[in-house]
């Protein structure tokens, strides 16, 4: 399946070619505009207790289906956030774990199921007791806030990373969740308070916007009530 994606950085957008039979599934309302031979349903994937599961990790419960039924066709796709979008190629020999919210689309062969954390990592990591787990093969979209910049790490090497820009990392790799400066009142005065140290070998997908700043951010400007 041949793709482009479009005005890469904060407003990407995905093209999708489809060939006669070919099918694409993104998260539910992606759609942008589709050849007129694209027939668009919305399924579950996975039958209930996925689609339920992917509501606690953050994602929604439906994906939208778009199939070329009618000769060549083409499909936009855009994330609901600002930012880029991220193909990673899958060949079934491990998973990807991603943010939530950072599913955009995937090729046939792609599933989308939920993956429960530990206590201390789902307390403490930022997303929760369940995160996105992608397996199978295939071409797999990732959407972002902001840019997204492939951290590489040989083999021991480390890297702390603050879990709000954390996009998607492989399964294999080994994180720790820990303080993000040697004591307490350090790390909350610094403002990052938890972070992530993965250790490689492995690529670390980061976003250069952290949407929790950037949420505080914008309630600088509401107006509180009297």
């Amino acid at each position: 399946m041949k793709y482009d994606v479009l005005y890469e950085g904060a407003f990407a957008m995905l093209k999708v070619h489809l060939n006669p039979g070919e099918s694409v599934k993104a998260e539910m309302g992606a759609m942008v505009a589709m050849s007129p031979g694209v027939e668009l349903r919305g399924t579950v994937d996975g039958g209930l207790m996925r689609g339920l599961g992917r509501m606690l990790s953050g994602e929604k419960f439906f994906f939208q289906e778009l199939t070329a039924t009618r000769g060549q066709s083409e499909v936009l796709l855009s994330p609901g956030a600002i930012g880029d979008i991220q193909a990673i190629e899958l060949d079934g020999s491990y998973k990807l774990y991603v943010q939530k919210d950072g599913f955009l689309a995937g090729t046939h062969g792609i599933q989308v199921n939920t993956k429960m954390q530990n206590l201390t990592r789902g307390l403490f990591s930022g997303e929760g007791f369940f995160i996105i787990e992608i397996s199978g093969s295939g071409t797999v979209f990732l959407s972002s806030f902001g840019a997204i910049h492939a951290i590489n790490l040989g083999p021991g090497e480390e890297m702390i990373i603050d879990n709000g820009h954390l996009v998607a990392w492989p399964g294999y790799m080994d994180y720790k969740v820990e303080k993000a400066a040697s004591g307490w009142l350090n790390s909350l005065t610094s403002g990052e308070a938890l972070v992530c140290r993965f250790r490689g070998e492995g690529v670390v997908l980061v976003q250069s916007r952290n949407p929790g700043s950037f949420g505080t951010w914008i309630k600088s400007f509401v107006p509180s009530r009297p």
